[in-house]
């Protein structure tokens, strides 16, 4: 019985080209308590595996997140397998505003202990106890009240290339850091202002909004269904964007343009430009945004250090990262003092 991939990524994207297949790239979230997320873990790859899903999911004991592609003639028998687990019947699916066949090249089903790290006691506060889902012309709605606080619950990296006009964009490397730093910021208001909230899919809000609710907001509002869903009713319902640039995605194609706007610049050459790479060297892969030209310039890498090492051989490169783990120190975010234009 198969409970794990057994393909490479390079295998799994050529059998992708082969196939000749349209897949879509949805994601989806529920917090709920899971008795055995083992079992469920195992229960899910057996029964998506067929299906040919490939994906990043984390199941743990509070719920399950989602990310995932599914060729499209198979999109019905996967939403029929999720209607017959109770907590996830008719559960809405985030379906991608664009599409790319190789968004992901593996099924990773993985049993962790938060659906996201948040670094919070979780029995401190009632997470079913959250802020007020709002659609997107609700959203637009709160968004012009002048009594609004709108904050964004990403990270640095996501915010800097796209985010909803007159946003706080916290500096924050991780969504934890994120929950202190807006409450600090926004002490003063707890009772007299409108605290409303957005994130990639809605899941990140999910929590804050309650985390935020049992600190004293009074008034805690969030966009159901993140940017993405957002989008998707601005596409099809006629409501006015009032997001700007690119929505960071976290799979192979990193964003989704919602507008012509380009927010950001070049890390290298300050030139303007929003295309997220990660550096080629394996040892560093630092995500960072990278022009064209700098690209071919520096053959995809982050410094001239980094440029030098991958022209060394395959062993050569995996003696020098012997001993280095795949920490925070080496999978940074777009943090580095080589990258001279990061803002």
């Amino acid at each position: 019985m198969q409970l794990y991939n057994k393909l490479s990524a390079i295998e799994r994207a050529a059998l992708i080209d082969e196939a000749g297949k349209d897949r879509i790239t949805i994601s989806f979230y529920q917090y709920y308590k899971i008795e055995n997320p083992k079992l469920f873990r195992n229960k899910l790859f057996l029964e998506w595996n067929p299906l040919d899903v490939l994906g990043r999911i984390y199941v743990s004991y509070e719920g399950i997140n989602a990310q995932l592609s599914v060729p499209s003639e198979n999109f019905y028998a996967l939403k029929n397998q999720l209607d017959t687990i109770s907590f996830l019947k008719d559960i809405r699916l985030n379906v991608a505003i664009e599409h790319n066949n190789k968004s992901f090249l593996k099924l990773k089903v993985k049993v962790r202990d938060k659906i996201v790290a948040d670094g919070l006691q979780d029995e401190t506060f009632d997470v079913t106890n959250k802020g007020v889902h709002l659609n997107a012309k609700e959203f637009n709605d709160m968004l012009a009240n002048p009594d609004t606080i709108c904050v964004d619950m990403r990270n640095h990296y996501e915010s800097e290339i796209g985010h909803f006009e007159g946003a706080i964009t916290p500096d924050v490397d991780t969504f934890r850091d994120s929950l202190d730093t807006i409450e600090e910021d926004l002490k003063d208001n707890k009772e007299d202002k409108n605290l409303l909230m957005y994130c990639t899919g809605g899941i990140r809000c999910e929590k804050a909004s309650a985390y935020y609710k049992h600190k004293g907001f009074k008034n805690v509002f969030q966009l159901e269904g993140g940017i993405i869903e957002y989008t998707r009713q601005v596409n099809e319902e006629g409501v006015e964007n009032k997001f700007i640039g690119k929505n960071f995605v976290f799979d192979h194609r990193r964003a989704e343009k919602i507008t012509d706007d380009v927010l950001s610049n070049c890390h290298q050459c300050g030139k303007a430009c929003d295309t997220h790479t990660n550096c080629a060297n394996e040892g560093c892969h630092l995500l960072f945004i990278q022009c064209d030209a700098c690209s071919e310039k520096m053959e995809n890498t982050c410094s001239t250090d980094c440029q030098e090492v991958i022209q060394l051989s395959f062993e050569e490169q995996k003696e020098l990262r012997k001993g280095k783990g795949n920490s925070n120190q080496i999978f940074k975010k777009g943090r580095s003092e080589v990258l001279k234009f990061k803002q």
